[in-house]
């Protein structure tokens, strides 16, 4: 109710009443109706703040609401990415299994591979061992190095001083290697020629170490396959001259283990290099 409609009600009360008033309670009237009016003032007053109040609280509330909004949206795109996330981390997961398995596979072929080329490499040694015992004393050495099998002839076993021909007793040592080679048509083989270090004398069409290894070389690869009916795809014919020494100290008895023809006996890897690409 407004101020001015309660001040009329207590005028027209005031007016209708027969009842002449004593200054007394004139006065007592006037003092309710200033307390009246105080209080109505004050009412008013603390109306306004609460109105003040709620409409700072609907603000409030306005903005919770709209933060409230765009946690949700955002709590929303997290969940969608997470369930992508998790999508996508299940198919590679489950991508890597496969990959894994198969890289596993291959790596048991290879690994079966190997052993079988170690298990021939080994048994090849050992039949040659037992073809070329008579001529170990002679200098002849058979032992494996990374996975080969390499057969070491001394010069002094195949060939005279400075010579190119391979004497008797060196064809007969050539002749059980080849024996024993016929019968692994797998195996690779190729032929190193190896000098010492001391200068070739005038010996015609040898003009330094570097001809004398590869001459030497082919000498062998010719006895094996002209005279030996080894497969000329299976041999190749290197010299490496005196730049790959096995005794490296100066002496007589260095320089003769250095003069040498090595045969490398490798098994073809097809297989594994089909496996491995």
């Amino acid at each position: 109710m407004k101020k001015s409609a309660l001040i009329a009600i207590i005028t027209l009360l005031f007016l209708s009443s027969c009842v002449v008033l004593s200054k007394k309670k004139y006065e007592k009237l006037i003092a309710q109706k200033d307390s009246l009016s105080k209080g109505w003032d004050a009412e008013q007053i603390m109306t306004a703040s609460l109105n003040e109040q709620i409409k700072s609280l609907q603000r409030d509330t306005s903005d919770l609401k709209a933060k409230i909004a765009d946690y949700q949206s955002q709590l929303e795109g997290l969940n969608t990415n997470y369930a992508t996330l998790r999508n996508n981390t299940s198919s590679e997961i489950t991508k890597l299994s496969g990959d894994l398995q198969k890289r596993e596979a291959r790596l048991k072929e290879v690994e079966e591979i190997l052993k079988k080329r170690d298990e021939a490499t080994n048994a090849l040694k050992e039949k040659l061992q037992k073809a070329l015992l008579g001529f170990q004393q002679n200098g002849l050495t058979v032992e494996i190095k990374n996975g080969k099998v390499y057969v070491s002839l001394t010069d002094k076993l195949l060939f005279s001083t400075g010579s190119i021909i391979i004497d008797d007793k060196g064809k007969q040592a050539l002749q059980e290697l080849a024996k024993v080679l016929n019968t692994q048509p797998e195996i690779n083989i190729a032929v190193e020629g190896h000098t010492d270090n001391q200068k070739v004398g005038n010996l015609g069409q040898i003009k330094d170490n570097w001809d004398l290894s590869v001459l030497r070389a082919t000498s062998v690869v010719r006895y094996l396959t002209d005279l030996q009916s080894i497969s000329p795809e299976r041999l190749t014919a290197t010299g490496k001259g005196q730049y790959q020494p096995i005794g490296l100290a100066n002496t007589p008895e260095d320089r003769s283990r250095n003069r040498r023809i090595e045969i490398v006996l490798s098994p073809k890897l097809d297989e594994l290099y089909n496996l491995i690409k």
